[in-house]
């Protein structure tokens, strides 16, 4: 018959705690759903039964005084605990007894528009939103009148029955959560009325929000506890306010900077000018150069949208697109090519440009020019 202590692995004088490491390591490499050899399932029930014995400080001492066979006595089957198997794999050892019915809130996510003005500046928005609240009819109890949950007569309050069945290995005792109460070791027997006995209740609040300046679509604002409350009245998770932007009506926004599309007469373009363009901080004048291309971005310091994190804003840049007249009547012809006679052009005469690949040719794709 074999010893124990060899089957484990550990001197006569080893003490629990080497004994527990032992059986655990051994358990991680013999165990069934690891290694299903049936030379290695023998192994493992050898193991299991010398655990059994030596993890029992009387059993241990009978087993050291001869008083035992190598497997003890245990009505032809091995009787063990089927939460040190689960402690080997997964680390456990802590009491895993009744469930809380408290239990922490889930997230909630709501999505706002805000326009280009509101997201350079910030502002502030009343939002309703519909969640769960604590029940006020119960205050989170889930019972009616004041009354608390009772002792469940099957758990007797563990929150956890046993469970014994047999297999290759003997009789194996497994938990699990009790039926009778779910798992709480109690009962509610006289629930609330409002909320049916979960502690908590739908309902609308409308809820202050302040946009801080600088946000783009994507962003989220964190609200702590204005989430879902929990059931049986447990905490809130937090509440997050996605922005989504609009479009606006002639600005396009990248990042922090501003892009204005802005088209001129071929005539403004030559002589230079003076125009007046809409910002988000109002009309303000633009001196166009004489001489102007199609093309150019001309960029206004300042104008753009404010900085998230940290001061200042970004640029606000104005691309000029020249407009060339597609009709003409016969005396604007004829000044046109006088005036081009004057400049010592020839008609059908070209220059060979390269091609600018720039931002503007992007730009005006956007606005589908």
């Amino acid at each position: 018959m074999a010893d124990l202590y060899e089957v484990l692995g550990v001197t006569r004088d080893a003490d629990q705690d080497q004994i527990k490491r032992a059986y655990r390591k051994l358990v991680r490499e013999l165990h069934p759903d690891v290694n299903p050899d049936p030379e290695v399932q023998d192994r493992f029930k050898d193991i299991t039964a010398a655990y059994e014995v030596l993890s029992d400080p009387q059993k241990r001492a009978n087993y050291d005084s001869g008083g035992g066979s190598a497997y003890g006595n245990f009505g032809g089957g091995v009787n063990f605990g089927f939460g040190d198997i689960m402690d080997a794999f997964f680390g456990g050892g802590g009491s895993r007894g009744p469930r809380s019915r408290k239990r922490a809130g889930q997230d909630a996510l709501i999505r706002i528009e805000v326009d280009l003005n509101e997201a350079c500046f910030g502002t502030e928005r009343e939002i309703t939103v519909e969640s769960a609240v604590v029940c006020s009819k119960c205050d989170g109890s889930g019972c009616t009148d004041g009354a608390q949950p009772t002792l469940c007569e099957i758990c007797k309050g563990r929150g956890e029955t046993q469970h014994v069945t047999r297999s290759f290995l003997g009789q194996v005792m497994t938990s699990r959560p009790c039926a009778n109460c779910q798992g709480y070791g109690s009962v509610i027997s006289n629930p609330c009325r409002e909320c049916a006995g979960d502690g908590r209740v739908r309902s609308r609040q409308t809820i202050q929000v302040k946009i801080p300046a600088g946000v783009e679509t994507g962003n989220r604002i964190q609200l702590s506890g204005r989430g879902e409350v929990g059931p049986g009245g447990g905490p809130a998770g937090d509440l997050y306010v996605e922005i989504v932007q609009t479009p606006h009506e002639f600005l396009v926004r990248e990042g922090n900077t501003l892009h204005l599309a802005l088209g001129i007469s071929m005539a403004a373009a030559t002589l230079g000018t003076t125009l007046t363009v809409e910002t988000l901080d109002g009309p303000i004048p633009l001196t166009i150069k004489p001489g102007v291309q199609s093309g150019a971005a001309i960029p206004i310091k300042g104008k753009g949208v404010t900085h998230l994190r940290g001061g200042g804003r970004g640029d606000l840049i104005v691309h000029v697109e020249v407009h060339t007249p597609t009709k003409l009547n016969k005396e604007q012809e004829e000044l046109l090519r006088k005036f081009a006679q004057s400049r010592g052009e020839k008609e059908g005469e070209s220059q060979m440009q390269r091609q600018d690949g720039g931002f503007f040719s992007k730009f005006r794709d956007a606005f589908g020019r």
